[in-house]
Formats: C-alpha cells, sequence, structure tokens
C-alpha cells in the first residue's frame, strides 16, 4: 500500500470499513523516550524529489523546489530512490478564483487571481513518515503562485529538519493486538482518521457520521469509540457514558464562499459571520463587508447561508465562537450541536456543506479546512482578537494552540476558539476520540491501546499533509501517559 494518498480519493472515501495490512514502526515526536528504529530527521543528507502530483502545474512545482533545495546547499538532490536518504512526494492543485481589475475605470484591464495548496509527505528507507506538510499561498506574494507554493514548502521542510532532534518515541502496539475496531463520529477529522486507520496496521471501520451520532452509537454499544469535536462536559448524553477523552488532533472550521467574480479573498470580522448567521446581514454588499474589503467587488446579491442538518461537532465550533464573539448570538441561538438556525439551508456533514456552497453562487458555509481546499473553494480571513485578519492554515491554527492545557481532563477541556496569539486563526479546535473505560473486552482493549498509541506517535508525522496541525509536544506526552491507565 503506498503511503501518499490524494486529497481527492481520501476525501471520496465513502463511510465504509478501511481494513489495515501493514505494520507502522517508530516516528519520532515526544521528549525522554527511546526508539526501535533509527531514521531521523535531522540526519537527512539526500533527498530525491517524487512526483507532487499530476496536474499541469505540478512539473514546475517540482523543479521550482528541486532549484530552491539546490540553491540552499542544505540537502543534496539526488534521481531515484536508491541513493536518497529520503524521498519528497505529493500532490497539488492551482486554480482560478477570480480576476482583479488594474485600472479602476476599466474593467478590461485585470489580473486573474489564483489560490492552490501543495501537500507533501517525506518518507525515509523504511518507509515510514518522518514528515508531511501542506503549503498554500501568501496572501499577498509577489512572484507567482507557484513560486511562492515551492519556495514556502522549501523553507518550512529545512527548517523542520534544521530543529529535529535525536529525541524519538516508540510505538507499544503489537502484532497481537488486532481485534478488529468500529469507530464513529466527526466528519471534521474524517480525511485524517480514514488515512490514519489506513495506515496503523490495525484493522478499523469508521462511519462519519457526525459528533452526535457518534456519541449516541457509543451510548448505545454499537462503536468501539466516538469521534466527536465536542468538548466531554458539553455532550448532552455524557452522564451516561464511562469514558476517557483524548485530544488526537487539531484543525481550522473556515467560513466559505462562492464568490466567482470577488477576485480577493475576502475579509470577514466576527460580528459580519454572526450577522450573516442571524439573517440581519443579507446581501454581499453590505456596508458592514464592504468596510473590511476596501477595492473589493462586492456584488448586490442575496447571501445564500448554508449551515449543517446534522447534529455536528463543527456547528459546536461554528456557534461556539459566534456566541464567544457576539451577545446577540448567544442570547439568540447559542451553541450546540444542533441550534435553531435564524436563517440559511442545511446540509449534511462537512462534505454537505461544501458540496452546497460550490453549486450556488452567492452562497456562505462553514467547514474544516481540508474540504474548503478540496473543493477548490474560496475561504475568507477571519478577525482574531489582535485585530488581524488571518487565514486558517498550518502555521496559524499552531498559534492558537500556544499553551493549551488539561487536555485529559474530562471537566476541562482546552478551548483555544478566539486564541489571544496576534498569529492565531480564531475558529480553531482540538478533535477527540471517546474510549470507553469499561465494557471493552482485553483484546479489544489491547487493540484500542495500540491504536492510540500509534496515532499519538507515528501518525502524529502525516497530520499536516491534509492540513491538520499535530498535537503540541506536552499534549501528545500526558496523552500517551493517560493511554496507560487504559490498560
Amino acid at each position: 500500500m503506498p503511503s501518499w494518498f490524494s486529497l481527492t480519493s481520501i476525501l471520496r472515501f465513502s463511510k465504509a470499513a478501511i481494513v489495515c495490512l501493514a505494520v507502522a514502526v517508530c516516528l519520532f515526536v515526544l521528549p525522554k523516550c527511546t526508539a526501535q528504529t533509527a531514521e531521523a530527521l535531522h540526519s537527512v543528507q539526500t533527498i530525491q524529489v517524487d512526483s507532487l502530483g499530476t496536474g499541469k502545474n505540478a512539473d514546475a512545482l517540482r523543479q521550482r523546489v528541486i532549484q530552491r533545495l539546490k540553491k540552499s546547499k542544505r540537502l543534496e538532490v539526488v534521481e531515484g530512490p536508491a541513493p536518497a536518504d529520503v524521498v519528497l512526494k505529493g500532490t497539488s492543485s492551482i486554480w482560478a478564483t477570480g480576476s482583479i481589475s488594474l485600472h479602476p475605470q476599466s474593467k478590461s484591464v485585470s489580473q486573474t487571481s489564483y489560490q492552490g495548496y501543495l501537500s507533501v509527505e517525506l518518507t525515509g528507507k523504511a518507509h515510514q513518515v518522518l514528515w508531511s506538510y501542506m503549503v498554500t499561498p501568501s496572501r499577498f506574494y509577489a512572484s507567482g503562485i507557484t513560486d511562492d507554493l515551492a519556495d514556502h514548502l522549501v523553507l518550512h521542510l529545512l527548517e523542520a529538519i534544521q530543529n529535529d532532534t535525536a529525541n524519538t518515541a516508540s510505538i507499544t502496539g503489537t502484532s497481537e493486538a488486532r481485534a478488529p475496531l468500529h469507530v464513529a463520529g466527526a466528519t471534521l477529522p474524517a480525511p485524517l482518521y480514514l488515512k490514519w486507520f489506513e495506515s496503523s496496521g490495525q484493522p478499523v471501520t469508521y462511519d462519519a457520521v457526525g459528533s452526535e451520532a457518534g456519541v449516541q452509537q457509543l451510548a448505545q454499544g454499537k462503536v468501539d469509540m466516538a469521534a466527536s469535536d465536542v468538548p466531554l462536559s458539553d455532550i448532552e448524553p455524557a452522564s451516561q457514558l464511562r469514558v476517557a477523552e483524548f485530544a488526537t488532533v487539531l484543525g481550522g472550521v473556515v467560513p466559505i464562499y462562492n464568490l466567482p467574480r470577488a477576485g480577493h479573498d475576502l475579509n470577514l470580522t466576527p460580528e459580519v459571520l454572526a450577522g450573516i448567521y442571524a439573517g440581519t446581514i443579507r446581501k454581499w454588499n453590505d456596508p458592514r463587508i464592504r468596510d473590511a474589503n476596501r477595492g473589493v467587488s462586492l456584488p448586490d446579491m442575496d447571501i445564500a447561508v448554508v449551515h449543517r442538518s446534522d447534529g455536528s461537532g463543527t456547528t459546536y465550533v461554528w456557534t461556539r465562537f459566534l456566541s464567544l464573539v457576539s451577545a446577540e448570538w448567544k442570547s439568540a441561538a447559542g451553541s450546540g450541536t444542533h441550534v435553531t438556525w435564524p436563517a440559511g439551508t442545511g446540509a449534511a456533514g462537512n462534505e454537505g456543506v461544501a458540496a452546497m456552497v460550490k453549486k450556488t453562487q452567492g452562497a456562505i458555509g462553514y467547514v474544516e479546512l481540508i474540504y474548503a481546499i478540496q473543493h477548490e473553494l474560496n475561504y475568507a480571513a477571519v478577525r482574531n482578537p489582535a485585530g488581524r485578519f488571518i487565514k486558517a492554515d498550518l502555521a496559524s491554527i499552531t498559534a492558537a494552540a500556544n499553551g493549551a492545557t488539561g487536555t485529559t481532563n474530562p471537566g476541562l477541556p482546552p478551548s483555544i476558539l478566539n486564541s489571544a496569539d496576534r498569529d492565531a486563526y480564531p475558529i480553531s479546535t482540538f478533535t477527540w476520540l471517546l474510549v470507553p473505560t469499561q465494557g471493552l473486552d482485553a483484546q479489544k482493549k489491547a487493540a484500542v491501546t495500540a491504536l492510540l498509541n500509534w496515532m499519538l506517535t507515528a501518525g502524529q508525522k502525516q497530520c499536516a499533509s491534509l492540513g491538520y496541525v499535530p498535537l503540541p509536544h506536552d499534549v501528545a506526552a500526558r496523552e500517551l501517559q493517560a493511554v496507560e491507565s487504559l490498560k
């Protein structure tokens, strides 16, 4: 089974069983541990740059990456995998988002604007993932988008190599821990969970039915674990559940929109987002939207509001954010996996919301970052408490997690919404797995602990290629200690 999976193929998986055939080995994440293998990022000397996708810009991206690596003189670029310490491989896409007028009095003088991504994994001799990353364009770039993506990818790779240490982490799962597991719940982390369960060496079925339905199935004894974007203390049947809560990864919920002729990426304030979803801001050329988007061509068009129709952790994150920034929204609709929506049309799952926005001009919706990228949808920058308009990406979601603590205390789950960090994307969140603390037989318990150990070590290296952020090291270390208490 190849270690690389395209974004499109991952998100096209249905709610189907993913049976894993390979046993994953060590990764290098946490301090003060010892490993069973010796490959380390800091010791890399030679690199092969393999395919970066199949689109028309893929070869140009590859050539630019090779050029920048050679110019850095940190790594020797070689042909073929045999002489290479590591292989860089990935996928990419670049698409037009609209046009920008270059002359205020002539619409015929314009420049096409673009959006896109470059997503990669770096694998070692034993085919384990040593590092992964997804680059999206800078908001303002002087060179073309191809150069911008490639240059930033190389910059992040070289920084990762320079900052890597010899400290490593080991995996405690064994070949005996292979009892089949059934997991259901959140769609927010579903693309990553599908990939993880494919790579983990354990037979796992994942049903992306939404956080609420997943927790209900866990309470009914229909699944072995539930995935949820909602902190345990805010889950309605939590009093009926005896579970441990494990943070697994960080994500960002983004406002997606369909305005083909806008050209520029939009800036949206929290107050505007609350007003749109409350139904009090109804036109795209509303003065409150124009104020944050000087020079952007905003049409006199109705805003078609799209929200989730199912019980959703993504909805919990979105409405929790709106409640934090708007007293009016909090009193009128509040937060939860379900709310009484003042405006809009419902769609099931992150996938459903993205699909509806894509086919509806004038629409706005909210999804996890990877769904916006996979559907080639524009997503807005959101003003954070520091007064800066920030787009979601790996760096800005990481900034939101700075100082997060308390992940293993069910009464004090961390919230990184509306983080005070000046570089933070304000609608960022942890997502969790809920594991029963009783009722699992010995084989299931061994399988669960082996899977969690793998996800919290080796699996963390795969997060970034899909736009998710690995757990902070101290958080992952505490979670690993908590896994031991399940045994």
